[in-house]
């Protein structure tokens, strides 16, 4: 993080010997609300999670709300990160575009590439950079989102209940808080690409020399062949196809689990309860020692009855 720190503030140094003026990047405000509103929420939202459950202890918040606080910073300070590169490529691209209008020298383009090609580099850097952080991260939402969900839907059959409102409150901040990770880095590589090639591609050549033609082909050439994807050490690239990607593979597993807890038999419906058995085990015994009585019963009276013709 150190070296994108160092590039950044090197992209700041060239755009102002560039455009005359700092870099207008008013971010601020935003981060004071991120870092006063996620703590409350966060604490918040793991409070009304144990609260719910049945089994609750005040001492397991510590831990919780640490970990819950830790994710949702991630989250903010993801944000703050890829809205930088936007704001950066915005605010780039615009004075490229008010600069074709009085463009004379080839040279001023070639400057402006310069410059992108180092706000392309910063954003491939900060996914290298923030490689092993958010792989973890966007792992271990998707286990949440996966258990929470398989949580609600295995207590189908018994009804929904206030304890299944921790999972409910769980599962909607951790699918919120995976594609915010993926929308916004795929925002920030629009920004910093595809805005750059639209305002190329509309640019009039006819009045240019052709010198500055050659330089905005180049240009051209140069968006097309450094990409600015934001990709996390090369394992994945963070964008809306990655949120569109899990989701599919937790369909897969939730489908996985269901049909293997439904496969599990039921231990009340194969082993009767003590109750029934023992009451059976007395009928049993009842049946098996009645006719035994009835015999015994038979064979004292007939005695008795042979002893007395005998006296006779």
């Amino acid at each position: 993080m150190i070296m994108v720190y160092i590039s950044y503030f090197c992209s700041q140094v060239a755009y102002k010997q560039l455009a005359g003026r700092a870099l207008p990047i008013k971010m601020y405000k935003k981060s004071m609300i991120i870092a006063i509103i996620i703590p409350i929420l966060s604490t918040s939202s793991v409070i009304v999670t144990h609260v719910t459950m049945v089994h609750f202890r005040p001492m397991q918040l510590l831990p919780y709300v640490f970990l819950e606080i830790l994710t949702y910073i991630l989250g903010g300070y993801w944000y703050l990160i890829c809205e930088c590169l936007s704001i950066c490529a915005t605010i780039l691209a615009e004075d490229f575009q008010q600069a074709l209008r009085n463009i004379g020298p080839a040279g001023k383009v070639s400057e402006y590439r310069a410059l992108w090609l180092r706000l392309s580099k910063l954003s491939r850097d900060t996914g290298i950079a923030n490689c092993y952080t958010f792989t973890f991260v966007s792992l271990y939402l998707f286990l949440i989102i996966t258990l929470s969900i398989y949580g609600l839907l295995s207590q189908i059959s018994e009804g929904f209940g206030i304890k299944d409102i921790g999972l409910v409150l769980t599962a909607i901040c951790s699918i919120f808080l995976l594609f915010f990770i993926c929308d916004e880095a795929h925002y920030a590589s629009h920004n910093v690409r595809t805005n750059f090639q639209k305002k190329l591609l509309m640019v009039e050549l006819s009045w240019m020399n052709a010198d500055a033609q050659t330089e905005i082909n180049m240009f051209l050439r140069a968006t097309e062949m450094n990409p600015s994807q934001i990709s996390l050490g090369g394992f994945f690239d963070v964008n809306r196809t990655l949120f569109k990607s899990l989701l599919a593979t937790m369909v897969t597993y939730l489908v996985v689990l269901l049909q293997f807890q439904i496969s599990i038999p039921d231990e009340s419906q194969n082993y009767p309860k003590e109750d029934e058995f023992v009451n059976e085990t007395a009928l049993i015994t009842e049946a098996i020692t009645t006719p035994s009585t009835h015999v015994t019963t038979i064979t004292t009276v007939l005695t008795t009855l042979a002893k007395k013709k005998k006296k006779n």
